[in-house]
């Protein structure tokens, strides 16, 4: 069966993320695997628990650099979900995410990646 990637990821990036409690189950491989598919760009890790969804950003300077990391920190806010952010070597960014509160990942992680890679795009 095929998979309509443009309509998921639009999907993801009109979805608001909504709070995840304790004893929801995180996504299977399966899901990861198909919500990965129309977010392109970010890698799964699963080597370790909880899984996290993973990637690094390059601009030409740090400026460019902070002010998009300050622009994640504005969609994260509005979203209620907090990726794990590191600027390194002055022009790079790593953002990585996964939900706390279950350990592993959600549907948010994915929200969240589809609104920051628009965030890069634009």
């Amino acid at each position: 069966m095929q998979k309509d990637l443009p309509a998921i990821h639009d999907a993801l990036i009109k979805g608001h993320c909504v709070p995840c409690e304790g004893g929801t189950t995180p996504l299977t491989n399966e899901e990861e695997t198909n919500y990965l598919d129309a977010t392109p760009g970010w890698q799964l890790k699963r080597e370790i628990t909880p899984h996290s969804l993973t990637r690094e950003f390059e601009f030409n300077n740090f400026k460019e650099a902070l002010s998009f990391v300050n622009g994640i920190g504005e969609i994260a806010e509005s979203e209620g979900h907090h990726p794990n952010v590191a600027l390194h070597d002055y022009k790079f960014v790593t953002v990585d995410l996964f939900t706390h509160a279950i350990n592993g990942l959600s549907t948010n992680d994915f929200i969240l990646a589809a609104k920051i890679t628009k965030l890069h795009n634009s």
